[in-house]
């Protein structure tokens, strides 16, 4: 199908001519026909499938039809919303005469602020800078007729399920809503059925299965020997490379070894500003860096259709992301190919990741071996019920102690003298209790005290010996000042 067989209006007929697209994707046959009747969609599709002209050319042709509707595409990330605003800018929308606005992060707040002062009836940016002109009363939503919420599983993912309720609460109730998802989790079935109004379900493809083109290959390493095979994939291969790691800091530092050993690399990461970010993709495009090491930032969204090779340096947090990973290369048809370092500490995320590609996968038999011997050594370590049972054992063979133990009871049964001697005797108020006090006579009241010092203790006196001088004196000396 062409899209000159669309009915729609032929200024933008021509526009799509001078921008070069002839044919239509399988997401863009199935939904824009069904969009151009005011329907609202929940369109799945993988990456690279056209979607972004899905939902751009029944957009700009309700805006023709109705030159007070205003449109509005939430995008994920910024250079999503930047590159959807490119393919917006290809059709010609200026020669159409419907102004625009790009609100996202980065960027000067005047120069949005401008544009939206020229009655831009189409907007697209991301949650956060849009909610900032909404609180600052600069964006006004209320004309909008026409929403798209791009790459929803991602802006989920990134936690703006907040801000994005926020922007809706300013847009009208009547109004035509396309959501689209590389994947459909059960929380973006949630917001389909609370925003959307009897939506049309379409799918191309399977969710979980990247694209057929795409050669897919692993490599077993240690994490130590990971940047050396790196730079001997990069001397075999041929075009430009995307890298992904986990970290930005981790992205800063593989880019600075390889350009201390002599390769041409940038990286991309949320820490950059939005000039920079541009300068980077753009250099990547026109070949001027042939490596970029990303974090999942550039996961989804960064359409470059030069990207000949997929290298995953670390796996993804999220099994989904390695789908929209690999689904940077292989586009519009192209082959491509991806490579996947795994340590022995990925084995768990590998697992779970070819369970979502494959639903048919098994865990091999050499590694379920792997993990019962695992297992087993670590139950052997810590058999707290068998050290239990030897100590039990011990303590029946070796009786000696708990004789002579009985035998001290014995002899403390039978040794009630002391006990005797106390409960006869009672003992006067603030007396001692020194036993040979009981056995001495009572003495008489008319003693002397004379006769009361000849009275000797039992406890051999310290200071028996010892001679003290009956007086003393301190010698004076005198500070000389």
């Amino acid at each position: 199908m062409d899209f000159n067989e669309l009915p729609i209006d032929n200024k933008l007929k021509n526009s799509i001519k001078f921008a070069d697209f002839k044919t239509l994707t399988p997401i863009q046959g199935k939904s824009i026909p069904i969009s151009l009747m005011g329907k609202d969609i929940l369109g799945t599709a993988q990456t690279g499938t056209g979607k972004t002209l899905a939902f751009t050319i029944p957009m700009i042709n309700k805006l023709i039809l109705d030159k007070n509707a205003m449109a509005l595409i939430i995008c994920p990330t910024r250079e999503l919303a930047s590159q959807v605003m490119q393919t917006v800018l290809k059709l010609n929308v200026r020669e159409i005469g419907i102004g625009n606005a790009l609100l996202i992060g980065g960027e000067g707040m005047q120069k949005q602020l401008k544009k939206l002062k020229k009655r831009a009836r189409i907007i697209v940016g991301t949650p956060g800078r849009i909610n900032d002109h909404l609180k600052k009363q600069s964006l006004n939503l209320s004309k909008v007729s026409y929403l798209v919420l791009d790459e929803t599983d991602r802006m989920l993912d990134m936690g703006f399920t907040p801000q994005i309720e926020l922007i809706l609460k300013f847009i009208p109730k009547q109004h035509q809503t396309l959501l689209f998802s590389a994947t459909l989790p059960n929380n973006i079935l949630r917001i389909s059925e609370k925003y959307l109004n009897n939506p049309e379900r379409i799918a191309v493809g399977s969710l979980s299965t990247p694209i057929e083109k795409i050669k897919q290959e692993t490599f077993q390493i240690t994490q130590d020997k990971k940047y050396h095979e790196l730079i001997n994939q990069l001397v075999e291969r041929i075009g430009s490379i995307l890298v992904f790691v986990k970290t930005k800091h981790g992205a800063d530092k593989i880019v600075k070894r390889l350009k201390y050993d002599g390769h041409s690399a940038d990286a991309i990461h949320g820490n950059l500003r939005q000039s920079k970010r541009e300068r980077v993709i753009n250099n990547f495009r026109n070949g001027k860096s042939r490596v970029l090491i990303a974090t999942d930032v550039a996961a989804r969204g960064l359409d470059i259709p030069l990207i000949q090779h997929v290298i995953n340096y670390d796996l993804p947090q999220v099994p989904e992301d390695y789908i929209h990973r690999i689904g940077r290369t292989g586009r519009a048809g192209k082959e491509g190919s991806a490579l996947t370092f795994l340590t022995p500490s990925d084995r768990s995320m590998w697992n779970s990741i070819s369970r979502l590609i494959n639903p048919d996968f098994k865990i091999s038999k050499e590694s379920q071996s792997r993990n019962l011997k695992g297992k087993k050594r670590f139950k052997a370590r810590f058999n707290k019920e068998k050290k239990f049972k030897d100590k039990r054992k011990f303590f029946k063979k070796d009786d000696s102690r708990k004789s002579n133990f009985k035998g001290k009871k014995k002899f403390f049964k039978k040794d009630n003298s002391r006990k005797s001697s106390y409960k006869k005797k009672k003992i006067p108020f603030g007396s001692t209790n020194n036993p040979k006090y009981f056995d001495k006579e009572k003495s008489n009241n008319s003693q002397t005290v004379s006769e009361n010092k000849d009275y000797k203790f039992g406890r051999k006196k310290k200071f028996k010996h010892r001679n003290r001088p009956k007086k003393f004196s301190f010698k004076k000396h005198n500070r000389s000042r």
